[in-house]
């Protein structure tokens, strides 16, 4: 027997433009007025930067200004440079790149929408028909599943801060939830497509070349196989569909690019030997140390999502067979093997588990007891308000220095850090801190029994949080991850004609100095240049006596400095004597 059984009222959806504001108020407060961030976010916006203003041949060898980076797939980066060449002129380049983030957005939540939307429809997941009648229909039904889904996306905490970076992770997953559409319109999610079609198996293979160029062949293999299992205990005929021309148009697409690699690239076969080399590195078999990672961070990483998506599980157990649990258990499953067998521990790894578990989850509202919902309502009110007060007295104590030890702290972490009153970033976390005030009013007074209930405080609380940081705190934390400033200091020191700069930073220092700073570094090895920036550890002076003998010649220092929130990186500048 079904599990669901449910009135029309509770099916009423939410209006579109309350969901393109969510969504916008989601992903664009981070993206604006920031600089490219240390690490990740600086590399990717390096890469982006060089093949926009670079030849035909940074595009098929990704680098930052010379230094190649060869285990790096090619999409992500030649959408953002598409966006730097479109819209650099107008908004600049740093924040012409961020457009391709938010079209990345706008594809990985409408996909899921979409998903949820079309299996919600179907027949098996309806709710019981009422003695007298008044069930919801299945447009309805499935549109406030939909909804459901969405907002369980945004409410991710483990998404929020790798949504807003320019990461190849962040197409890859974007990919992953259209992956998984056009594997619903493959598997037959409503009566409008009454077999598998040719297009939707093209379109299946299509995906997964796209995410053999963004982020390497692991996961679209995986996900191929977690769809074989299920076309086999489904669908038999559907293997043909998958191994007769989702794959080979996948495998097509990758080899396009290899071939046009060889074609282009001097030392091609190098580079791809390294990347063939760097994902063959992500198999290993699994440890202890690996399943502790995964449930150890995962139960943070995957929140609100997870205790849905289980009892989603349990609920529909004897309907287990049913699409709308079948194909996103199809795709969490090979998922999660992989991030058992990866070696790295880093979270990023956790993404791609992130838009099966939405959807999954959003099948679980219907079911869930009105108890759990209430608790995961209280845990949601409580942990959020309680961060977003923090972040407002923070940020009085950053301003007018009272409280006296969480400015003393908060300007410790930042040293020489200037504050200043923004009357635009304070109005709009005054309204956002009202508008949270009233949704988590309405909640609790008017305790609503549409589904999307149970997830709506879980959202907006992590949507209110984030737009506090990215308005009130925007320019402390860009002040202390940003590369800029050192890039000015370096620039200072040069000069004004720029001269070749030999270096061993890293490729996010290289990014940011070229950028910001206008360094000219050295593209090739065999370049002389006059100028050294070499990078190294403050507790250790003897790196800088065996990295100068790397670089024959005599070399007098001109300026030494760090970025002020980091004690130990260090950079010095060096001016050749002979």
């Amino acid at each position: 027997m079904k599990p669901v059984r449910l009135p029309a009222s509770a099916t009423r959806a939410l209006p579109r433009w309350a969901l393109l504001a969510l969504g916008l108020l989601y992903i664009l407060p981070g993206l604006i007025g920031r600089d490219p961030w240390k690490n990740i976010d600086a590399t990717s916006f390096g890469i982006m930067w060089t093949m926009a203003h670079g030849t035909l041949l940074d595009w098929f060898q990704p680098n930052v200004i010379g230094l190649g980076l060869p285990a790096e797939s090619p999409l992500t980066y030649w959408l953002g440079a598409a966006s730097i060449k479109l819209f650099g002129g107008l908004l600049g380049d740093a924040l012409a790149s961020q457009i391709s983030i938010v079209c990345f957005f706008l594809l990985g939540s409408l996909s899921i929408w979409y998903t949820t939307y079309l299996l919600g429809r179907r027949t098996e997941a309806q709710p019981l028909q009422l003695a007298f009648g008044g069930q919801p229909e299945p447009r309805d039904f499935g549109r406030t599943l939909a909804d459901g889904a969405f907002l369980i996306y945004l409410g991710f905490l483990g998404l929020l801060l790798h949504s807003h970076e320019s990461n190849p992770q962040t197409l890859q997953i974007s990919l992953l939830a259209y992956a998984m559409y056009v594997a619903t319109r493959l598997f037959g999610a409503t009566k409008a497509i009454p077999e598998p079609q040719w297009r939707h198996a093209a379109g299946f293979g299509f995906v997964l070349g796209l995410m053999i160029l963004t982020r390497g062949w692991l996961l679209p293999l995986a996900i191929w196989l977690g769809l074989l299992v299920l076309a086999a205990v489904r669908e038999r005929k559907l293997l043909f569909w998958l191994g007769g021309i989702s794959l080979p148009i996948a495998l097509l697409i990758g080899a396009a690019w290899m071939f046009a690699t060889r074609a282009i690239v001097p030392d091609a076969a190098a580079q791809l030997d390294t990347w063939m080399s760097w994902n063959l590195y992500q198999v290993n078999w699994p440890s202890l140390h690996s399943l502790g990672y995964f449930f150890k961070y995962g139960v943070w990483f995957a929140w609100p999502a997870w205790p849905f998506a289980i009892w989603a599980v349990y609920a529909w157990r004897e309907q287990r067979s049913a699409l709308h649990i079948s194909l996103p258990i199809a795709f969490f499953l090979p998922l999660t093997i992989l991030t058992l067998i990866n070696v790295h521990s880093d979270d990023g790894m956790l993404l791609p588990l992130l838009p099966p578990l939405a959807i999954l989850a959003a099948f679980g509202l219907p079911t869930m007891k009105r108890g759990a919902i209430n608790a995961v309502d209280w845990f949601s009110v409580m942990t959020l308000t309680t961060s977003a007060a923090f972040i407002w007295v923070g940020w009085i104590a950053k301003e007018t220095g009272w409280p006296a030890q969480i400015a003393k702290n908060a300007y410790k972490l930042a040293p020489g850090f200037q504050p200043g009153f923004s009357p635009i970033a304070f109005v709009i976390a005054v309204l956002a801190t009202l508008s949270w005030i009233v949704l988590v009013h309405w909640r609790i007074s008017r305790r609503p029994s549409v589904l999307w209930r149970a997830v709506v405080l879980s959202s907006g609380g992590v949507i209110l949080c984030w737009l506090l940081l990215m308005t009130l705190w925007l320019p402390w934390i860009n002040y202390g991850k940003s590369y800029a400033g050192v890039a000015v200091q370096i620039a200072a020191n040069m000069p004004p004609v720029k001269q070749c700069v030999d270096s061993n930073v890293g490729p996010a220092q290289r990014a940011s100095f070229a950028y910001f700073g206008h360094v000219k570094f050295a593209e090739t090895e065999n370049m002389r240049c006059d100028f050294l920036l070499l990078q190294d550890s403050i507790a250790d002076d003897d790196t800088q006596r065996q990295q100068l003998q790397q670089y024959p010649g005599r070399w007098r220092m001109l300026w030494e400095g760090r970025r002020p929130s980091d004690r130990d990186e260090r950079f010095r500048l060096y001016r050749r004597m002979n």
